[in-house]
């Protein structure tokens, strides 16, 4: 679980299929000491959003290692990466972590694709291309994870099929968002507590109508 606060904007050095296993490995490394300070073997952390197991780091060089699995590979932008890929990289959070964001999984619903990057003053306005899948989640001024990052929907239209968020310029330097153009894929997570209560009242809209 994590907050949705990055900690970290890290760089893939590395990206290779095992010869073994066929999995994809990827080796990135941290811009920051801290992020594998109390790192160990099975930890998790988020790249851009999505939850992986650490499987080899080395503190002394700020690298680490995860593999990623055919369903990662089919939810997320990350059969895109390549070597120098910036990515947003957050520690699992602990007992007595601040929520400063809100509860993100690491598991990503789906891929979006920035529409627009505009400024509005010191703000960046970004607003993405969904699907109907994730969309029917989200709210306006409900959270959504954008490439693991929480921020708060500003505007949702379900008719054109896109969300909108505001970037303040503290968060512009913290996070790869500004970073991306138009027509580029970002990993989406819709609020997890949105989730349940749509999953609880299909269930029960089909429970009420089977005894009909």
């Amino acid at each position: 679980m994590f907050t949705g606060l990055i900690e970290d904007i890290g760089v893939v050095t590395d990206v290779r299929i095992d010869p073994t296993t066929q999995q994809t490995i990827i080796t990135i490394r941290a811009s920051s000491p801290a992020l594998l300070s109390d790192c160990h073997l099975g930890d998790s952390i988020a790249v851009s959003g999505c939850c992986l197991t650490v499987t080899h780091f080395d503190a002394a060089s700020r690298t680490f290692t995860v593999g990623l699995s055919p369903e990662t590979l089919r939810r997320t932008t990350f059969a895109e990466l390549r070597r120098d890929t910036p990515v947003n990289l957050e520690r699992s959070m602990t007992a007595n972590t601040r929520i400063g964001g809100h509860y993100v999984q690491g598991h990503v619903d789906g891929v979006g694709q920035v529409r627009l990057s505009q400024r509005d003053g010191d703000a960046l306005r970004v607003v993405v291309a969904c699907s109907g899948a994730v969309l029917q989640y989200v709210v306006e001024k409900g959270y959504i994870a954008i490439d693991g990052t929480s921020l708060t929907v500003t505007r949702v239209d379900e008719r054109l099929g896109e969300l909108e968020v505001m970037l303040i310029q503290y968060t512009q330097s913290k996070i790869t968002l500004p970073r991306r153009k138009v027509g580029e894929g970002v990993n989406l997570e819709a609020d997890i507590m949105g989730k349940q209560i749509v999953a609880y009242l299909q269930k029960y809209d089909k429970a009420i109508k089977a005894k009909l």
